[in-house]
């Protein structure tokens, strides 16, 4: 069954190349071909490097050229209904995000142009012609949602997490420069970005899946980079303690809490990098105690001198006004009925 699927597959990929061959423009025949060949229909390999590099090579070219690359390839991934299709494209565009060219980059991230339906929106997505097929089909929902996470955080960052041209930006020192509040929301999106991380299918009958394993591996290096961007940040807050405002000391407390809940699932991601990875689980663990703590010393001096200011008031109240001996009465009809004690100062009362 398995060597009648992967025959049928080559045919389908043979059929495809040769339509592309015949009916599209020479000028942008290679461009169809390489996405083609990055994405075949083979469930038993990731998309071969060598087509990659030549995917990524048009970046080098006209804008033009690239947005074509980009609109061929989100075709591509609309229009099949194959799971290994399906996920190469997704890989393919998991490469742009972290190898390609920053024209390639620009394209992607705003592909397309004039708004309209969101091309990375498979939760509908499924392929039932056998139960590997089935299995995949979730590897496929999942990793266009966190695609899309990882393009969102990224564009909160100002950059593509994990690229190379992250690699040239000076992050501690753009941090420095930011509110509290953009610092915040910075790590916000890098936490929620993590979270997705760990709502990835079980490996139940996926081990030694090539194509999960090749999903698997680009995610490990965005977690590495992903804690690598909340630890710069998380550093800075630590900078910022003695002036940062109640809200901002709870909101970062809750930030601290999330990571917690999925320090397990996060930590089975990668064996590399340990040191990094405890210094980063050691630091939130600290930090998030010593806000804490300092959170609930200032609530416990806020009620304090609320409770300070309302026994001052009363004493105030008693030593200054007390209800007069006499009554006066009004000569409103409205008041006939009523009588109502005069507050008399004490200076008023010695002095008559």
């Amino acid at each position: 069954m398995g060597r009648l699927t992967n025959l049928i597959g080559t045919i389908k990929d043979k059929v495809s190349q040769s339509r592309v061959a015949m009916v599209s423009n020479p000028r942008t025949l290679s461009l169809h071909l390489a996405v083609l060949r990055a994405t075949t229909h083979d469930p038993s390999s990731p998309p071969n490097q060598k087509h990659l590099t030549s995917l990524l090579d048009f970046g080098h070219s006209s804008r033009a050229t690239a947005s074509a690359v980009i609109e061929t390839l989100m075709d591509r991934l609309q229009t099949t209904r194959d799971a290994s299709v399906a996920i190469k494209c997704l890989i393919t565009v998991h490469h742009i995000i972290k190898h390609g060219s920053f024209i390639l980059q620009d394209q992607l991230s705003v592909y397309p142009s004039t708004g309209g339906r969101n091309y990375l929106k498979l939760s509908n997505f499924r392929d039932n012609s056998t139960p590997l097929t089935w299995e995949l089909s979730s590897w496929v929902r999942w990793y266009a949602l966190y695609l899309e996470h990882v393009l969102s955080t990224s564009r909160i960052l100002g950059f593509f997490l994990g690229s190379i041209s992250d690699k040239d930006i000076n992050n501690e020192e753009k941090v420095s420069s930011l509110m509290n509040n953009d610092l915040l929301r910075e790590i916000d999106s890098s936490v929620g970005l993590l979270e997705e991380m760990c709502k990835r299918p079980d490996f139940l009958h996926m081990h030694g899946n090539k194509l999960v394993e090749e999903v698997m591996g680009l995610v490990e290096e965005d977690y590495l980079s992903a804690i690598n961007e909340v630890s710069i940040r998380l550093s800075e807050f630590r900078e910022r303690l003695s002036s940062l405002s109640l809200g901002d000391s709870v909101e970062l407390v809750c930030a601290m809490k999330r990571l917690e809940i999925c320090k397990e699932r996060l930590e089975v991601l990668s064996n590399r990098k340990r040191v990094m990875i405890e210094t980063f689980w050691g630091m939130v663990n600290q930090l998030k105690d010593v806000v804490g703590k300092e959170n609930k010393y200032r609530e416990e001096r806020s009620v304090t001198v609320r409770r300070d200011k309302v026994s001052e008031s009363a004493r105030f109240g008693d030593r200054v006004m007390k209800y007069g001996g006499h009554s006066v009465r009004f000569s409103s009809g409205r008041f006939e009925l009523n009588k109502f004690p005069v507050l008399v100062l004490d200076s008023v009362q010695s002095c008559a």
